[in-house]
């Protein structure tokens, strides 16, 4: 369980939803920057895509992987996705692209963090092409 002040009350919040909160703060996020959201939690066997989003004007698929944190204990963001990670999220990428019946001009793997802390409004930061 995390406590989260919003607004001027705290709220309790487990852990699921954070992260849920987390992928729709990112997904307003790149909404905001023009990208258009295809997909949220897409699940193969093989394990989960958070966020697929597109630019329509470069024809860019976008999979972006949402790590929300209450702080910096574990390292920060520059340590929450490791190089398993990032090949997971390439062969989970190569999945949905092969169903799919559009092609695409670019793909590239992104991380937006999203830090919920004691301040009103959840720090965003998106890391652009990681892998």
């Amino acid at each position: 369980m995390t406590t989260v002040k919003a607004s001027g009350a705290e709220k309790t919040l487990t852990r699921i939803q954070l992260g849920t909160m987390g992928e729709v703060l990112a997904a307003d996020h790149l909404t905001r920057m023009g990208l258009r959201i295809l997909q949220r939690n897409w699940r193969c066997r093989y394990g989960e895509l958070d966020v697929i989003a597109c630019d329509d004007t470069t024809r860019t698929v976008v999979f972006v992987e949402v790590k929300t944190r209450t702080g910096d204990g574990f390292g920060g963001l520059a340590y929450a996705v490791t190089e398993r990670k990032v090949r997971r999220l390439r062969r989970l990428a190569g999945l949905w692209l092969a169903a799919q019946d559009e092609r695409w001009a670019a793909v590239r793997i992104d991380v937006i963090g999203v830090r919920v802390g004691r301040c009103r409004t959840p720090e965003i930061t998106h890391l652009q092409g990681i892998g």
